[in-house]
This record gives structure tokens, C-alpha cells and sequence, in this order.
């Protein structure tokens, strides 16, 4: 009986994942550097997953226009849980509570996390669209 490659394993670890948004070292448990960083890279020019900044991926499938890889998220869903995984309390910002709120009929074109006091430094971005970190 053949063993399973690392790329197959974290190919089964994504498909039975809940979570949308992992970090690199989620795959740890399944190789050494290199070869946790060979499959990641392997699974993005494949589509499995898309690269969003240091060592942070989200989960992909095709887009029914183009048939590029797009997120199965939106980049502040993906920002809340990728600060839910790096210990940061976030929440959305103030002008998207609003709209939920009632208290603005505006949508924001930005997308604005809202991290509190918390310092980050790490760039989450989709191509041309980037996080944006609101601070209280």
C-alpha cells in the first residue's frame, strides 16, 4: 500500500477544513519547510488556493465568469478570520457597522477591519484590493 504524498494529505486537510482563510503553519504537521512550502506553492499555480500575504492562503475554486481562481470569501470575512488566527480581537469597521446598524444606507467601497489597539504590520491583499486596518 502506497503512502500518501504531503500534497495529498493537505489536499484532504482543505477539503475536510471548515476554516477558509489558513496559515502556513497549519500545514506544519505534514512536512518540513520546504516541502509544506513546495506543496503550498504547487496548490496556488494549481487554483486550490490563493496567496493573500506572508505565509496566508485562502481557499479557492474557479470563477463561473473567467474561470480564475476567486476566494470563497470576501476579503473582510478573510480579514477577521485571519486576525481570529493570529490571536487579534478585529471586527468591521465603522462604516460598514453602520449599514448593518441601520444608521447609514452607504456601502463602503473600502474593505476596513477595525483591530482595536492591536499592531499589525502584515498586508493582506487580492490582487489590487488590499485590507485596510481601522484603529478605535
Amino acid at each position: 500500500m502506497a503512502q500518501a504524498t504531503t500534497k495529498d494529505r493537505i489536499l484532504a486537510s482543505l477539503r475536510n477544513s471548515k476554516a477558509k482563510v489558513f496559515l502556513r503553519d497549519d500545514f506544519n504537521r505534514f512536512g518540513n519547510y520546504r516541502q509544506i512550502c513546495r506543496v503550498v506553492k504547487e496548490l496556488s499555480e494549481e487554483g486550490k488556493l490563493i496567496r493573500l500575504g506572508y505565509g496566508t492562503y485562502v481557499k479557492a475554486r474557479p470563477s463561473s465568469i473567467s474561470g480564475k481562481p476567486v476566494p470563497e470569501e470576501t476579503l473582510v470575512n478573510i480579514g477577521l478570520e485571519v486576525m481570529k488566527k493570529l490571536g487579534i480581537k478585529a471586527d468591521v469597521g465603522k462604516d460598514m457597522r453602520a449599514l448593518f446598524k441601520g444608521d447609514s444606507t452607504q456601502v463602503p467601497m473600502l474593505p476596513i477591519v477595525n483591530i482595536g489597539k492591536a499592531r499589525v504590520s502584515r498586508k493582506i491583499s487580492l490582487g489590487k484590493r488590499a485590507l485596510v486596518y481601522e484603529k478605535n
